[in-house]
């Protein structure tokens, strides 16, 4: 496996980054905060009024590291990518791929069926970890299972939609009994965002979009275009794949991250604001604790059950693009989705 290189996040407002050597280095009012050297980073992602010198933009496509620039609250508005790695006749696979139904339903069963188990095991675990009225989430579970069954049944894209739709309501119905601490100020009724109307689904949107964006840079880096996913179809602005492979990975990693903050009091009311149209955003401080949490949770290690072998967390994305990779060229007879033990 590949080394695991880090990302850089940048969300002080006005800071400037530049090229200097072979180094990144950024400024906020003309004082330097830090300098990195470019071998070490992977990609780096502008939160609101960043400003990045031409140099530097350049080294980065040129070295192969993705720059996404996103707006203060985390929504996407562009990526600066070199030249496309990896073989022509990979992409080409994945497009005709994509064009096929039966081919594009085989690959968006396998998403879904990784999706569904893993959340599955985030639930089971709350309930044993104490998590509120253990009896309702078990029998989700236990539902969540059965729509697993179901998926082998499911012959085309409509029907998997379906199953996945109702297995992530159900899933989201039972979410707020995994909150143990600070209920009352992390409230949950539903999923809801563009924009997030609560602290809870802001923590959440933010961490699926640090995690889409590790998609789509490890997708880029085995040779697939992030754009043409079989589970999400094409639109413009959209990166279809990437968003296909984080599926497997939304309960178990960033699901967990959200948990973790809330319960363990590491994120906190006042990491919030509200803004006069109701969004939910986050403070300085609040971005700053989830991204200290997502880069620490990247470096624990885990057992990869279809690899055998113990690899950084911040490298599933990685073995998963591998694997996909692997198989759109005809070397694995199946995609096998990453099932959280």
């Amino acid at each position: 496996m590949r080394r695991l290189l880090n990302t850089l996040y940048v969300s002080t407002q006005g800071a400037y980054l530049r090229k200097e050597g072979e180094t990144v280095v950024i400024e906020v009012e003309k004082e330097i905060r830090l300098r990195l050297p470019l071998l070490n980073l992977g990609g780096i992602v502008c939160f609101g009024n960043i400003l990045c010198s031409p140099f530097l933009l350049g080294a980065c496509a040129e070295a192969g590291i993705a720059l996404s620039f996103l707006t203060e609250h985390g929504r996407h508005l562009a990526d600066v990518v070199g030249a496309p790695s990896g073989n022509v006749l990979l992409r080409r696979a994945q497009y005709r791929r994509a064009d096929d139904p039966a081919a594009s339903a085989a690959l968006a069963r396998a998403f879904i069926a990784g999706k569904i188990a893993n959340a599955r095991h985030v639930l089971r675990r709350a309930a044993r970890e104490g998590a509120t009225d253990a009896a309702s989430i078990e029998a989700v579970a236990d539902t969540l299972g059965h729509r697993l069954r179901a998926l082998t049944a499911a012959d085309n894209l409509d029907t998997l939609r379906g199953l996945e739709g109702e297995s992530a309501a159900q899933y989201f119905s039972v979410f707020s009994h995994l909150i143990t601490q600070q209920r009352d100020a992390f409230t949950f009724g539903d999923r809801n965002r563009r924009p997030p109307l609560d602290r809870v689904n802001a923590l959440l949107s933010y961490l699926y979009t640090l995690l889409r964006f590790d998609a789509a840079g490890a997708l880029t880096a085995h040779g697939l275009d992030p754009a043409v996913g079989f589970l999400h179809r094409d639109r413009p602005g959209r990166a279809g794949l990437a968003l296909d492979l984080i599926e497997e990975f939304r309960a178990p990693l960033a699901d967990r991250i959200a948990l973790t903050l809330i319960n363990r009091q590491q994120i906190q009311p006042q990491h919030f604001r509200t803004t006069e149209t109701g969004a939910v955003l986050f403070t300085d401080d609040g971005r700053k604790e989830i991204l200290t949490a997502w880069q620490k949770r990247k470096q624990e290690e885990i057992e990869h059950p279809f690899l055998g072998e113990k690899i950084p967390i911040g490298l599933l994305l990685h073995s998963q693009a591998l694997l996909l990779a692997r198989h759109l060229r005809g070397d694995l007879d199946a995609y096998p989705p990453f099932e959280w033990r």
